[in-house]
């Protein structure tokens, strides 16, 4: 390297000034060249102290040039220095180079606190957190002083390994070494404390001599955050502004927030809020997603979207939080309208993301939505994501392609318990009940069953209703110990009912040790299915008696035993007194409940009168009108019949289930030419009849009979015995008549 000779007329001294300085400004070209004028002269360094400064300039231009210098300061005999060779391992540490470094610091004579510091700091830097452990404690045998650096390194890799009985020990060689009236310190070992025990870390915290460091109250609080405290933690913030008087700082914030979030208490976190615009923190990327977060758990979505569009660098969590936002509150059309700003902003997209967008197909019902992500997933290289697989077999299930979900599934490489029972639920909500009890009998050979899967075996063996399935469910739950979780015994409640065993079911409700609403509901909802009105009444009376407030979710429950089983004026008399007595709201579902009550009796003036008194920001919707409509179809009442049916068909024009009633109406009519028109218009519109059909167990196997199915294998076997069946019945009639026959004869 050559140097111009600009400083010929300058001393040694001044020269070796002159290299200190530039050296401490940062200008590491100059240091060198004045360097190398004081080399071109001939003369004779007498401060070697100037050395490592030479050493460090050459560090912070290139590796090679250090190499060299090092090279050089061996051939001058300056390798003996200590302070030369802490800067050579500083040097080699600098790039990585830990074997160079090592041999740097086996090659010192004299090794002080700075040559061990070196090599701790050095390891730790380089991501060899066992290393620097290693050496720190060969250090400490060496007696050697640490520095502050070095013990909060050491301190976060116990952290980092959960080695906490080591950062213990270390605790105490801290007081002993006086180090432990340091605040940085004292924050560091808060921290380690605040992860194992929070009694501790609150001692320690109480021990400190000054507290008016926010770490140090940031620590507390998100510490006390972190294992549910979240009272705890928001006390902890508040005696830290009102009595501590410390300005809080965004870390601070991101745990109160979190312990609003937790506390779903939006009230606080406003004015969280307000103390974030007051102190000026509102483009803190950290605390605005929390308040994104907050206002999304605490079901303000208006107010999560202000505060994501107050965020002035948004990242992918910051989109991603938003998006799910969204998704939480049922906003799925704001969500899909954000999903297309991401595109047009060109925000990242990540697997979360992707989650999402699938979370917006299955609601929509998007088969090639699903399909699309699923292709974005393989060509991106996220099949081992086992979150996002999870929820492609989830949206595929939702999506009715259970086949599809299947395939998913069988390509899986792992499969967790979230996979299975996802898979369990796709295919009973798919109709598949079979499908759904051998991949839970596969389950159980693989990996053990959690609530959430147990739940889905019952859904599965309710629609199923096969008592024997249902019974060897229930035996699974006591089993694994969890027939007394409420969750779990209500659904076992459920499972008995749509087996048509109220018995079973009333035992299993009786043995649910902690009731909550949804329980007492089921039960309700249970002697629904099974006819039993007056005793749904009266376990109602049980629900008030008991403390416990209904619900939208009961208000239903009871509301349709009522009508299923002609107790009109009880039903009536319930929802007129919803709202005053029990403080609840009746919905568009309650309102059908009562029109389907009144016209089952063939009250269809007053289910008139009652729809038209709906609240104007209630209209009634297809299940109202398809309601009254098959009433009027049982009655004959063509002529409601007939508006009823136009209403249906506004409104939901490809549903098949107004074509058919409408259909039926006129046949029972005798109008066989407006039948067959019905049927005709459903045909041109494309609309997919779902026909009904029979469920019949037999050998552990569930069959399935539908009218007119001809691609049954046992299709001739099934028509001869229902002509069979069918001559029986005429024989059994023929009696019965000539029965009649003979008695009005003989009278």
């Amino acid at each position: 390297m050559r140097f111009s000779n600009f400083h010929s007329g300058l001393g040694i001294s001044d020269l070796i000034s002159k290299i200190k300085d530039a050296s401490y400004s940062g200008k590491w070209q100059e240091a060198l060249r004045l360097y190398n004028e004081i080399r071109i002269s001939g003369a004779q360094l007498s401060d070697t102290w100037v050395l490592p400064s030479i050493l460090k300039s050459c560090s912070n231009i290139s590796f090679n040039l250090g190499t060299a210098m090092h090279g050089c300061l061996i051939k001058q005999g300056c390798q003996s220095s200590t302070s030369i060779t802490n800067s050579t391992i500083h040097f080699y540490m600098k790039y990585g180079d830990l074997d160079s470094a090592q041999r740097a610091f086996d090659s010192t004579k004299n090794k002080d606190s700075v040559s061990w510091n070196v090599m701790v700091h050095g390891n730790f830097s380089n991501g060899s957190v066992m290393a620097g452990l290693w050496w720190f404690n060969k250090g400490r045998f060496a007696h050697f002083q640490p520095n502050i650096s070095s013990l909060l390194l050491v301190i976060q890799a116990f952290r980092e390994l959960k080695i906490y009985s080591q950062g213990f020990a270390v605790h105490g060689y801290i007081v002993r070494s006086g180090f432990s009236a340091i605040l940085s310190v004292q924050n560091s070992l808060l921290s380690l404390y605040a992860e194992v025990d929070l009694y501790f870390a609150h001692k320690l915290f109480g021990e400190m001599s000054v507290r008016n460091d926010v770490v140090s109250w940031s620590v507390m609080i998100g510490g006390f955050v972190q294992i549910g405290e979240d009272e705890q933690g928001l006390l902890m913030f508040r005696n830290m502004v009102t009595e501590a008087g410390i300005s809080t700082d965004g870390v601070t914030v991101v745990s109160v927030l979190k312990a609003c979030t937790n506390l779903r208490d939006i009230s606080l976190g406003t004015m969280v809020h307000g103390l974030v615009i007051f102190r000026g923190l509102e483009d803190d990327l950290f605390v605005g997603n929390s308040l994104v977060d907050m206002y999304s758990k605490c079901c303000n979505v208006h107010s999560a979207f202000k505060a994501f569009k107050e965020i002035p660098e948004k990242n992918i969590i910051s989109w991603n939080l938003m998006l799910s936002a969204y998704i939480l509150n049922d906003s799925h059309l704001e969500a899909l309208a954000l999903l297309g700003t991401m595109v047009e902003e060109g925000a990242e997209k990540d697997e979360v993301t992707l989650v999402n967008v699938l979370q917006i197909a299955k609601h929509f019902l998007d088969s090639l939505k699903c399909r699309s992500v699923h292709g974005v997933i393989i060509r991106k290289g996220y099949e081992s994501n086992e979150l996002l697989l999870n929820s492609v077999i989830d949206a595929y299930a939702k999506c009715n392609l259970v086949e599809l979900a299947g395939v998913v599934f069988d390509g899986m490489n792992k499969k967790d318990v979230v996979a299975w029972s996802t898979m369990i639920a796709g295919f009973a909500r798919n109709g598949k009940p079979d499908e759904a009890i051998s991949v839970f009998k596969q389950m159980n050979e693989e990996v053990i069953p959690n609530s959430v899967s147990i739940m889905n075996l019952m859904e599965a063996c309710a629609i199923s209703a096969e008592l024997r399935q249902s019974k060897w469910a229930h035996g699974i739950a006591i089993r694994r110990g969890l027939a007394g979780e409420v969750a779990i015994g209500t659904s076992i409640v459920d499972m008995y009912s749509k087996c048509g065993d109220i018995e079973a079911s009333i035992r299993a409700f009786n043995q649910i040790p902690q009731k909550n609403l949804v329980c007492w509901s089921a039960m309700i909802s249970a002697f629904r299915i099974n006819g039993l009105a007056h005793e749904a009444l009266m376990l109602f009376e049980k629900i008030k008696q008991n403390g416990t407030k209904p619900n939208a979710v009961t208000a239903l429950s009871l509301l349709s035993a009522c009508s299923h089983g002609g107790l009109i004026e009880e039903g009536l008399s319930f929802f007129t007194s919803m709202f005053q007595k029990h403080g609840i709201e009746p919905g568009l579902e309650h309102y059908s409940c009562i029109v389907d009550m009144l016209s089952r009796a063939g009250k269809f003036n007053e289910a008139l009168e009652l729809i038209e008194k709906m609240p104007k920001e209630m209209e009634a919707g297809a299940s109202i009108w398809g309601t009254l409509l098959s009433s009027c179809r049982s009655y004959g009442n063509i002529l409601l019949g007939s508006g009823a049916a136009s209403r249906v068909l506004q409104l939901e024009p490809l549903s098949s289930a107004g074509y058919m009633l409408a259909s039926n109406l006129y046949a029972n009519c005798g109008r066989m030419i407006d039948s067959a028109k019905m049927r005709r218009l459903a045909k041109e519109k494309g609309v997919k009849v779902v026909a009904g059909y029979s469920l019949v167990h037999s050998n552990s196997q569930t069959w399935r009979f539908v009218a007119g199915d001809v691609l049954n294998p046992r299709a001739d076997e099934i028509y001869l015995m229902v002509q069979q069946l069918h001559g029986v019945m005429k024989i059994d009639c023929l009696k019965l008549l000539d029965g009649l026959f003979n008695i009005e004869f003989n009278g």
